[in-house]
């Protein structure tokens, strides 16, 4: 006997009834929606009390799992001892049901679920785990339930259909993204979550260095630096689904932490970025959504100041009929201002980030000296365009991006015209002048938003029906009871005190 077989004979004892859904005795638990496959055999299956129904003597219970639903019967005069056991049966217990799959009697089928014309016949019955009465009801969608009580209880509140249609959808949209881009040579690659605290536009989450007493990383707003270094080291062609944080006052299609499709390629131009983005939506819409309709193909691209000539924003609805849900109309808003004016802080800002590349054609074209195109973006701000992009849908943004800066004299110019000085930049971005200095390849990215577009396909009213366990409108996880104070010895840890008003 091999030393592998005999650990396996050896801990045999402590493995689980179930492995992998395979039953030690040989009987396989099955998924629900596959029990028609198996009318007149015996089967095993698992899942919550749906409903439970007394016609008489009869107890009749709609099992529900991950797949749909079964109709159990439990009968008196068959197997005494579970209908006993039945008889204890209420809403959200966890049980396991064998039995024979039958066909239900003629004028009984239930044609509103897949396994409607069957039936089982309840042989053995397993309680796993029993549940209180629920502070709301799962299986009726019409009941109105305030939406603090669904948070508190997120866990029960992911039991209702839709909610799992949503989730699953998700999945699907992702899973779809990344074979697209999978198929057409890009490489998917993590980023860190613990970072530098740089200026990129809005609060960073910051997060104390135990090792290093007095010192803090930053959860990322994206992975903005790390893609542009990964273009740097020769990937060329990046995607990650990727997880963002800010610290910003939080609305109806904003979380304080959030997920993007980040792209990056480098040897690009502005077009192929669009083109390509294009193409990986009608593509997931045709697939996915057949249902839906694309307003205009290809994608209209209107200039900002177009945008907010005509339409007074720079997200317009370009939908033919608005009172249509199913009507998709995706465009592009391009040649952004690179700086706007910040009055409260007397100061000029990056409209995207400071990142972004500026557009000096409209200086006089990229054929002037660059030292003269860097002199008057420092003179003129307000005349310097970018070469950003963002990406909208029915009225939203759902994604941005732009052509990334990468020579170091650009950069650092960037940020003096923000108002940050040499000594400042260097010890905030040096790690990224640094790496543009040994060879810096041009690239370019978008970014769109994976929540706020599930919510629009989804057609809920805001982003929180497509996340799982999403945050109040004040950043607050009921479910979890978080942000919560932390006791006095972490805090003496991290050599952290609080000042309290």
């Amino acid at each position: 006997m091999t030393s592998e077989l005999k650990a396996t004979t050896k801990y045999r004892r402590f493995i689980p009834k179930l492995i992998y859904g395979v039953d030690i005795l040989g009987m396989k638990r099955i998924l629900i929606e596959e029990i028609t496959k198996y009318i007149g055999e015996k089967v095993k299956i698992c899942g919550w009390v749906d409903s439970r129904r007394d016609h008489g003597k009869i107890i009749f219970i709609d099992l529900r799992d991950v797949s749909g639903l079964a109709q159990i019967v439990f009968a008196p005069n068959q197997r005494a001892e579970i209908y006993k056991v039945a008889q204890k049966l209420r809403t959200e217990w966890v049980i396991e049901v064998t039995g024979r799959v039958d066909r239900r009697p003629k004028g009984m089928e239930n044609p509103k679920i897949t396994t409607g014309k069957v039936e089982i016949g309840a042989e053995n019955l397993t309680i796993f785990s029993e549940a209180k009465t629920l502070p709301f009801e799962t299986s009726d969608e019409r009941k109105e339930v305030s939406e603090e009580i669904r948070l508190k209880y997120r866990y029960l509140d992911l039991r209702r259909k839709k909610m799992k249609e949503n989730l699953t959808w998700r999945y699907k949209v992702i899973d779809f993204m990344r074979n697209f881009l999978k198929n057409r040579g890009f490489i998917e690659i993590e980023t860190p979550i613990l970072t530098k605290s740089t200026p990129e536009g809005a609060r960073d989450f910051i997060v104390p260095s135990r090792l290093q007493p007095g010192k803090f990383y930053a959860l990322p707003q994206s992975p903005q630096q790390y893609k542009q270094l990964l273009m740097v080291a020769g990937f060329e062609k990046y995607f990650q689904i990727a997880r963002c944080f800010r610290d910003e006052d939080p609305r109806a299609d904003r979380q304080a932490e959030f997920t993007q499709l980040d792209i990056e390629m480098a040897f690009v131009e502005q077009d192929d970025i669009l083109s390509l983005t294009e193409e990986l939506y009608s593509e997931l819409v045709k697939e996915l959504f057949p249902q839906k309709t694309i307003t205009q193909k290809p994608f209209p691209r209107i200039s900002f100041e177009e945008a907010m000539e005509r339409y007074k924003t720079d997200k317009p609805d370009l939908r033919r009929d608005k009172s249509n849900p199913d009507e998709l109309a995706f465009g592009f808003v391009v040649n952004f201002p690179m700086f706007e004016w910040r009055k409260e802080e007397g100061r000029w800002d990056a409209v995207h980030h400071p990142f972004t590349r500026p557009n000096f054609e409209n200086l006089g074209g990229q054929a002037r000296p660059l030292s003269e195109n860097i002199k008057e973006m420092k003179k003129n701000p307000d005349k310097i365009l970018a070469f950003q992009y963002d990406f909208i849908l029915n009225g939203f943004e759902i994604g941005g991006g732009s052509l990334r800066t990468y020579k170091p004299e650009i950069l650092e110019a960037v940020f003096e015209v923000m108002g940050h000085k040499k000594e400042d930049i260097q010890k905030k971005f040096g790690h990224l002048l640094k790496a543009f200095e040994y060879g810096a390849p041009p690239h370019g990215g978008i970014a769109p938003g994976i929540d706020r577009f599930m919510a629009i396909l989804m057609q809920e009213p805001n982003i929180r029906e497509v996340i799982a366990f999403p945050k109040t409108g004040d950043n607050r996880d009921l479910m979890m009871e978080a942000p919560s104070e932390v006791d006095e010895k972490q805090l003496k840890e991290l050599r952290i005190g609080i000042t309290k008003n």
